[in-house]
């Protein structure tokens, strides 16, 4: 045959042109001992032996302006002056000093010369009230009929269970020196002063007390607050006879004859079957204070 008519196919297949192979990846140096790569778990994780991430910190259950904002919003919806139990219950999980710091703010702000109301603390709570100089404004608005004044007797006598208290009618009477059967009743029916129990002596005369109205009406926030019986007098806002006052409250009580344990078991039982009047002058659940 002739060479020069020869095709380059007929050449036998190991002349140097095989087929080429598909070329492996170059193993990295580090895994040339056989060790495999770790995977994007593991590097994630940071590898077998590494402990799973600290949670993140816990933030405050409320920020600092929250806070201030339901607490005001608490006091003002309240019907009764708010208590710090009241406070806690609501705002379960922040700190009493958080909400405390948040209160002193709100004070502060409703300080402010030029606001109408302000926040108190009266009769164990807090309470957003309209500012005293405003009253008859508010007055005018919410109740334009005049009300009704207690009479200087009635006055004088609830002075006198104010800063006495416990007291008894007979006890009012030694100490004032005038009838005080129907002033009584009056101070009961406006829930100035309630019944408190009744005295361990002969007679065992119903004690009588100021109730929770009292502190709100005079805008105390418990009896410590009460002031020297001429400050009182001035509060009362008439013409009280403020000595014959200072004498009462001053003066020891009667000498009163104490039950005897026969006397007393005796009272205790007659209650029981009579039953004992109601033992608080307090409004009612819903009642308007």
């Amino acid at each position: 045959m002739d060479p020069e008519n020869e095709s380059p196919s007929d050449g036998p297949e190991d002349a140097g042109t095989s087929t080429p192979e598909t070329a492996e990846p170059p193993v990295p140096s580090d895994q040339a001992d056989g060790t495999s790569a770790p995977t994007v778990a593991e590097e994630a994780g940071g590898g077998e032996g590494a402990s799973a991430p600290a949670p993140a910190e816990e933030a405050p259950i409320l920020p600092p302006q929250e806070i201030r904002a339901v607490l005001e919003a608490l006091i003002f919806a309240s019907p009764q002056p708010l208590t710090s139990r009241e406070i806690n219950s609501v705002m379960q999980g922040v700190p009493r000093s958080a909400w405390l710091e948040a209160l002193a703010e709100i004070k502060a702000d409703y300080a402010r010369d030029g606001r109408g109301l302000n926040v108190v603390e009266v009769a164990g709570g807090y309470q957003i009230t309209t500012r005293p100089e405003y009253n008859d404004w508010v007055r005018q608005l919410l109740d334009p009929k005049p009300t009704t004044r207690l009479s200087i007797q009635a006055l004088e006598t609830l002075a006198v269970i104010a800063y006495k208290q416990p007291v008894t009618q007979p006890e009012v009477i030694e100490l004032r020196g005038v009838k005080s059967g129907g002033v009584v009743k009056t101070l009961l029916e406006k829930r100035l002063i309630k019944i408190v129990g009744r005295k361990e002596v002969v007679g065992r005369p119903i004690l009588y007390g100021t109730t929770k109205y009292f502190l709100l009406h005079f805008g105390l926030k418990d009896l410590s607050e009460l002031p020297k019986i001429e400050e009182f007098a001035e509060v009362l806002g008439e013409e009280v006879d403020v000595e014959g006052l200072k004498k009462a409250i001053e003066a020891p009580r009667p000498v009163e004859i104490p039950l005897s344990d026969e006397e007393t078991a005796a009272s205790d039982a007659a209650a029981a079957e009579e039953g004992q009047p109601a033992e608080s002058g307090e409004p009612a659940e819903g009642e308007a204070s």
